[in-house]
């Protein structure tokens, strides 16, 4: 009896454990949905007018590709150097402004090819190798975001020499997913050789 609940709690368990990114998905789709319809009430609420408010929202959806657009293909849009132009005029929401920009930047693939790179590098200690993003480089030294798993948002900024990392052939998508995975998603084996104790 007791080996039978313990086949069936595990059964459950292995079914709870299907449903999590089905659940994560619709949690992200009800948020979006909630933030549409919030946003939507907002700007009918402000005019009192259903065509108003369409014609604002088909317009956002058209700039808003317009932008991404032109972000892809030429890697620039004047909206963006026109916003970037006043906001770097105001004193402390500049600094800001440019932090988040240059992260954002990282994660979306519109900065520099340094900042898309993905390396192995020894952390907390020595033979431990953990994949880390390439912020930025300074002549033979290179600064590094270490992500944690599963939240890839959060991490740690080391400085260390070139000497002290490992070129990997993931890129800045397939390591994101390596660390939301805890390690589950990974398919660059023939990399690791690399990595071993010589």
């Amino acid at each position: 009896m007791n080996d039978f609940l313990k086949r069936i709690a595990n059964y459950f368990l292995i079914g709870v454990f299907a449903f999590i990114p089905i659940v994560v998905v619709l949690q992200i789709v009800l948020f979006m949905k909630e933030f549409i319809s919030g946003t939507f009430q907002f700007v009918y609420g402000y005019w009192d007018n259903y065509l108003i408010t369409i014609f604002i929202f088909v317009f956002s959806f058209y700039l808003f590709v317009y932008v991404g657009y032109r972000l892809s293909m030429v890697g620039g849009s004047w909206i963006i150097r026109l916003i970037d132009n006043i906001v770097n005029r105001i004193p402390l929401l500049n600094s800001i402004y440019r932090v988040i920009k240059k992260i954002v930047t990282l994660f979306t693939g519109h900065g520099q090819k340094e900042a898309r790179e993905v390396v192995y590098t020894e952390y907390p200690k020595n033979d431990v190798w953990v994949p880390a993003y390439v912020t930025n480089k300074v002549d033979d030294m290179y600064i590094l975001f270490i992500p944690t798993s599963p939240n890839p948002t959060s991490g740690f900024t080391v400085i260390v020499h070139e000497s002290k990392i490992v070129k990997s052939k993931m890129n800045i998508e397939e390591a994101t997913s390596f660390i939301i995975s805890v390690g589950v998603d990974f398919n660059h084996i023939d990399n690791l050789q690399t990595l071993k104790p010589k």
